[in-house]
């Protein structure tokens, strides 16, 4: 599957926000708050609209570490569901076995969680999942393969995650490598930093 390869410090700092989760970025965000280049910190040119609305899809589209196609498809599904299409989208991006496995503290960033995922290290519902993009439902329950359960970089993760899970939608077991996903939470819920309407009107021009 295509993914993303290129310098993500370059991103952050376009955005001036860490989108990939790694504390190296907030380190670097923190030393250089303007964009990279030569020009970057006397960078003062005007955003144009369809600039801002472009910024907020690709904001959010980088969060989950989706290429353009990807995220296109999770819109279109989004727009043909019942509901807001905004929440529609973010509650679909959230339910990917990968943002999963990332929320539940077994692996430091979504990234880490999907190589993790293709891997396959994880069960759901008992059965061996290597899809990322898989969607996981109320009820479903999570865990690390018994074979996988002492691989160090899960168990590093796992131990410096919150020993109870920090959203109300899932709920981790540490001692055990299990989580569980109860529920499809609601779109404000759901920590993005991106405005949702800008991101339906862009996909709507």
């Amino acid at each position: 599957m295509a993914r993303y390869t290129g310098p993500k410090a370059k991103i952050c700092r376009k955005y001036g926000e860490n989108l990939f989760g790694a504390n190296k970025y907030d380190r670097i965000l923190s030393k250089r708050k303007y964009p990279s280049g030569q020009h970057g910190h006397m960078m003062r040119r005007k955003t144009s609209d369809y600039g801002i609305h472009l910024k907020e899809k690709q904001k959010l589209r980088l969060t989950y570490c989706l290429m353009e196609k990807q995220f296109k498809n999770y819109f279109v599904k989004a727009a043909k569901a019942t509901g807001v299409t905004g929440d529609n989208l973010v509650q679909l991006l959230e339910r990917r076995l990968d943002n999963v496995v990332f929320r539940l503290g077994f692996a430091t960033t979504r990234m880490q969680a999907r190589q993790f995922v293709n891997h396959g290290h994880f069960m759901v519902n008992g059965k061996k999942v290597d899809i990322p993009s898989f969607l996981c439902k109320e009820g479903d329950i999570i865990e690390v393969r018994e074979k996988s359960r002492s691989m160090k970089m899960i168990v590093d993760a796992l131990d410096s995650s919150e020993t109870t899970s920090p959203y109300s939608w899932l709920t981790i077991d540490k001692e055990n490598m299990r989580g569980s996903f109860d529920n499809i939470p609601a779109a404000s819920e759901i920590p993005v930093s991106v405005d949702l309407r800008l991101i339906v009107e862009f996909y709507s021009k």
